[in-house]
């Protein structure tokens, strides 16, 4: 995926979002993010998307905390959130591709860094603004949810945060059916290290976890339970991941 393409996905999914949590309304809860009501998910996104844009438009080289969340609700929240993600999305399309600003893991620049990641941070919480709703998830195109997949195993968790660890040397393998893409996730005391394809055998990973690639995005983000995918091989690690992955 391109540049423009993060940012289009970026606009789309934030009006999803804007109109599954209007119609949900502030006070549903978020059951895909436990103690949170929709209120909570606008403040959290809309927060996220004025930090980045940030980054974009003032070209910060060291790392800023986000801003405070708001003290509105209601329709003054649902009014924030779609400001802020207008200008996120205007931010980016305005940027030069030389853009050169804080990030936090690699990517090929820092502008296609904030774009990707602003896209899938804002279609992960679309998704959670439809379970609030209690409507099927829209669907994601297939290219992009195996780049989710990607920029979760390569990017959030190649960094020293990661807590998706083991005692001993165990391999993960994550196969996508519908685009024949897979990843090998090589676990150790020290944050996983994660490679493009099979990694060796199609037989020596310890487990692996397959499924469309719109599946595995949703259950690797623990948004999905593992039931929605095939799990093959140690289920340990299946579960260790659920439990130790949220990205912090």
């Amino acid at each position: 995926m391109n540049t423009a393409d993060f940012i289009e996905s970026l606009d789309t999914q934030g009006q999803l979002l804007a109109a599954a949590a209007e119609k949900a309304g502030p006070d549903a809860e978020v059951p895909t993010c436990p103690g949170w009501q929709v209120r909570d998910l606008l403040r959290h996104t809309g927060v996220v998307h004025r930090w980045a844009t940030a980054f974009v438009t003032a070209g910060h080289t060291e790392f800023h905390p986000e801003p405070d969340e708001p003290d509105l609700d209601g329709e003054a929240l649902l009014a924030w959130f779609r400001e802020g993600h207008t200008l996120l999305v205007a931010a980016l399309r305005a940027a030069p591709e030389d853009l050169d600003c804080w990030t936090f893991f690699a990517a090929p620049s820092p502008l296609v860094f904030w774009a990707r990641r602003q896209a899938h941070e804002t279609a992960i919480h679309r998704v959670d603004a439809e379970a609030a709703l209690g409507t099927a998830f829209t669907a994601l195109p297939v290219e992009f949810a195996a780049d989710g997949v990607d920029e979760l195993l390569r990017g959030f968790h190649a960094r020293d945060r990661s807590r998706v660890r083991t005692g001993e040397p165990r391999v993960l393998r994550i196969r996508a059916t519908d685009c024949e893409q897979a990843w090998t996730v090589r676990l150790s005391e020290r944050p996983p290290r994660t490679g493009l394809g099979m990694d060796g055998s199609p037989h020596a990973a310890d487990c692996e976890l397959s499924g469309p690639a719109e599946r595995l995005y949703l259950t690797l983000w623990n948004r999905l339970p593992h039931s929605a995918i095939a799990v093959s091989g140690d289920e340990a690690l299946a579960r260790l991941w659920r439990e130790t992955s949220q990205v912090v």
